[in-house]
């Protein structure tokens, strides 16, 4: 079958958006299918969205691919008469973040404007779809919410997952994503001055220049270089093999996730516990409280008491980690399940 990926991407950014094209399309190509991968450029600012929605909507592939597999907005746009969503999420600063500090632009009739058309297109484009699915229970919900649109949960899972490990638990508990405020590593440094353990953190990865810079402010005005360490570069997948197997417990703690995360389910195949908040949206379809990790407050000092809680009781937290394995089985997480989806 002749299958096109459809997507788009922020330009100079890799993440989960284009990982879970990538590893579809190494799935597909396996199976024997012929398969071409389609991005387009969309940048989330206001005054080029319309622009940028039209580009999409132009795009005809009616007569050189038999399926179509649209992932993040506004790919969904594309016209074809077998065409399948696996919807990511909105451009969610004119859903659900409309009311939150994440907005940056005014709440003005202009922006209420482009708003109410986006939303239109949007529900229009998706009720055109032969199939919906989303990466998480949070995004279907919002489709439902939004659009009046119902979809199938189907959970993405990682390529190649063999390459990940135990090898044993270490003083660290790790950070490895993008480094972004909404992804609150802050949170975490902070909570680094009220552990009573010798429990260390370690964030690893890049992100915009003024949050690492103010995290590393943070860091040095509180006196953490012993605890606190922050490798601010790309991390290779086979570094990050390594540092999962090796590490305490991995924290992912962002603000309203759309999905579980890469990083929870690398921690999972890593047999590692995830510690996250209780405000962390779709991380907490994977992660059960003291079964495969710690959902705690998204304050400081709770954050820190479960860190010292993974430090000193070393077997429950061997224990959560093998949880956390069983768990990608409990919830069906596998490209098997994927393919039988998307292809039906």
């Amino acid at each position: 079958m002749k299958i096109a990926l459809c997507s788009s991407y922020v330009p100079f950014i890799r993440g989960g958006a284009r990982n879970i094209v990538e590893c579809l399309e190494l799935e597909l190509l396996k199976k024997g299918h012929d398969v071409e991968r389609i991005y387009l450029p969309h940048i989330d600012v206001p005054d080029l969205l319309l622009d940028q929605l039209s580009a999409y909507r132009w795009i005809d592939l009616t007569t050189v691919a038999d399926k179509v597999i649209c992932f993040r907005p506004p790919a969904h746009v594309i016209r074809h008469p077998n065409k399948v969503l696996w919807f990511i999420h909105h451009v969610r600063v004119f859903y659900d973040l409309w009311d939150s500090p994440y907005r940056g632009f005014p709440d003005d009739e202009k922006h209420k404007n482009i708003r109410d058309i986006l939303h239109r297109a949007d529900t229009a484009a998706i009720t055109e779809a032969k199939s919906v699915f989303t990466n998480s229970k949070i995004v279907a919900d919002r489709l439902q919410h939004f659009n009046g649109v119902s979809s199938d949960v189907l959970y993405p899972p990682i390529f190649n997952s063999d390459r990940f490990h135990f090898a044993g638990l270490n003083d660290e508990i790790v950070y490895l994503c993008r480094v972004e405020h909404h992804k609150r590593q802050h949170l975490l440094v902070e909570a680094m001055k009220h552990t009573r353990t010798s429990v260390k953190l370690r964030i690893c990865g890049t992100g915009s220049d003024k949050y690492c810079n103010e995290l590393n402010t943070q860091i040095e005005g509180a006196k953490l270089g012993s605890k606190v360490r922050f490798d601010n570069s790309w991390v290779t997948e086979e570094e990050k093999s390594k540092i999962l197997s090796q590490c305490l417990a991995v924290a992912y703690l962002p603000l309203d996730e759309d999905s579980y995360g890469y990083p929870s389910l690398e921690a999972s195949h890593s047999q590692k516990p995830v510690l996250t908040t209780n405000d962390s949206g779709g991380v907490l379809e994977l992660v059960k409280h003291e079964y495969n990790g710690l959902i705690c407050e998204p304050t400081p000092k709770a954050l820190a008491a479960a860190m010292d809680r993974f430090y000193v009781d070393r077997l429950a937290t061997k224990s959560m980690g093998q949880n956390a394995l069983a768990r990608i089985g409990e919830l069906n997480i596998s490209w098997l399940h994927v393919l039988e989806r998307l292809l039906a």
